[in-house]
């Protein structure tokens, strides 16, 4: 891997803590929930507060939505941002939101507390340098067909603007696997480790696109040393607009979180 100037660990010789208010990214355990979409101002803002209630620090929801048809829902744009403004208020969560154009990032800050580029954005090297130049931290997805040494490179993109805020996050990769929407590479987990200062979060609805697959496979990431997880939650799943096979109720999502927090316990423990 060739060396990377800002996001190697010779270059920091301490872990990076990004913080979203009270929440330290890198040293506290990160549980970030929400919907795929978001659909109405209703269904946001009562995912939130039950999401919040049953453990949850960050609230995901996406107003813009790149989809691989052109037919599927695009998400809401503007009116999706001031609702997860309304359901920031009313749950207290940070928002964590994907951006996909260089031209919206500014006026997307006003909103979000974390952008998040998506995987199919990860090499989209004009949107890298311009949340790069943003002062909102950023969560760079893994491309589907990205390695390792492209991921932190993309990183680095980031970084060289002036951003030292920027979270990993393992969402799955596409293999010849055809069982689960993608495969969840934790072996990326201590790799990343190795390589860069950075946290690392893992998406295990992406990564398995099952909700049977979903906890098993955020307890082994927890385990394998990532810094928190991205799940999708709905208070309604049946009608959702998008990944309804993959979101869980806040009720299955609270098992996961109670079981998160004692996995950290125990792998710290052992450390």
């Amino acid at each position: 891997m060739n060396k990377l100037k800002l996001g190697g660990l010779d270059s920091n010789k301490t872990r990076t803590i990004v913080k979203v208010g009270d929440l330290e990214i890198g040293k506290d355990l990160v549980l970030i929930a929400g919907p795929c979409s978001v659909e109405s101002e209703e269904q946001i803002v009562d995912t939130a507060i039950k999401v919040k209630a049953v453990g949850a620090n960050m609230l995901r929801g996406g107003a813009f939505k790149p989809r691989t048809s052109p037919y599927d829902f695009q998400g809401l744009g503007l009116k999706g941002l001031k609702y997860l403004e309304k359901a920031k208020q009313a749950s207290g969560l940070p928002v964590v939101t994907e951006v996909i154009d260089p031209r919206d990032v500014s006026w997307v800050c006003e909103y979000a507390d974390v952008l998040q580029i998506g995987a199919r954005n990860m090499q989209n090297f004009s949107l890298l340098k311009e949340v790069g130049k943003a002062n909102k931290p950023v969560l760079l997805k893994r491309g589907m067909y990205s390695t390792l040494a492209e991921w932190l490179n993309c990183a680095e993109y980031i970084l060289a603007e002036g951003n030292p805020n920027v979270i990993l996050c393992e969402r799955g990769i596409r293999t010849f696997e055809t069982y689960t929407r993608n495969t969840l590479d934790l072996s990326i987990i201590p790799a990343v480790k190795e390589n860069t200062h950075l946290p690392i979060l893992v998406d295990p609805s992406h990564g398995t696109g099952r909700k049977s697959l979903i906890a098993p496979m955020a307890y082994a990431a927890i385990a394998a040393g990532a810094d928190g997880l991205i799940i999708e939650v709905h208070n309604n799943p049946c009608e959702a607009l998008c990944d309804k096979d993959q979101a869980l109720i806040p009720e299955e999502f609270e098992v996961i979180a109670k079981a998160a927090y004692k996995i950290r316990e125990c792998m710290r423990a052992l450390s």
